[in-house]
């Protein structure tokens, strides 16, 4: 991923990219092909390890080996830029449109699960992530147990060993002041996904 100094994030910030994005695209290379899922994740304490499942009928987990290279992709924002945001506009026409983004490419090996005690604990975090805040809140253990049991026999679990993160925020930090000012402000009283990405400037 091509990454100017103004744009790097380390990976404290990297990974709270992650989160925010909550699911990440994993492009695997198989038999000379490129295949991709989109996934919400499981990150481990110490971000070691990236958790995620998936449905046993589902082609991308079936070809792969333990220790195949993986490349997940994570978007946590992202929205188009006028150059007619920019108050300098007035007095130098030299602008071209462009893209706001924060995003994260993560790669490492992956492991395929299929014990259904990994299981459980994998989709029990994930549930637990995304329901920590909801009102009222679900749990796993309120679903009956010999029904979890029988969802657990449709899955297949994939552990992602990380090697390496790089993140990445475009935020207008390569223009003036009242340019990024204004730009953010734009965004602001935009759309959803434009509002969302003014929040990380």
């Amino acid at each position: 991923m091509y990454v100017p100094p103004k744009f790097q994030q380390d990976a404290e910030q990297a990974w709270a990219l992650v989160r925010q994005a909550q699911v990440g695209s994993f492009v695997i290379h198989v038999n000379g092909e490129m295949r991709s899922v989109l996934t919400p994740v499981v990150v481990s304490e110490d971000r070691q390890f990236v958790t995620l499942h998936l449905a046993k009928g589902n082609p991308w987990w079936r070809e792969v080996v333990d220790g195949s290279e993986v490349l997940g992709l994570f978007l946590a924002a992202s929205a188009y830029v006028s150059p007619t945001y920019y108050p300098s506009l007035t007095e130098n026409p030299n602008h071209v449109p462009t893209w706001n983004y924060a995003m994260v490419e993560l790669r490492g090996t992956v492991t395929i699960h299929q014990d259904s005690t990994w299981l459980l604990e994998q989709v029990t975090k994930l549930t637990d992530r995304f329901e920590e805040s909801a009102q009222p809140r679900w749990w796993v253990d309120d679903a009956p147990s010999e029904f979890i049991q029988q969802q657990l026999k449709a899955i297949v679990g994939v552990e992602i060993a990380v090697s390496s993160i790089e993140g990445k925020a475009k935020l207008s930090q390569n223009r003036l002041d009242e340019d990024r000012e204004s730009v953010k402000a734009h965004l602001a009283a935009g759309s959803l996904t434009e509002q969302h990405t003014s929040r990380f400037m």
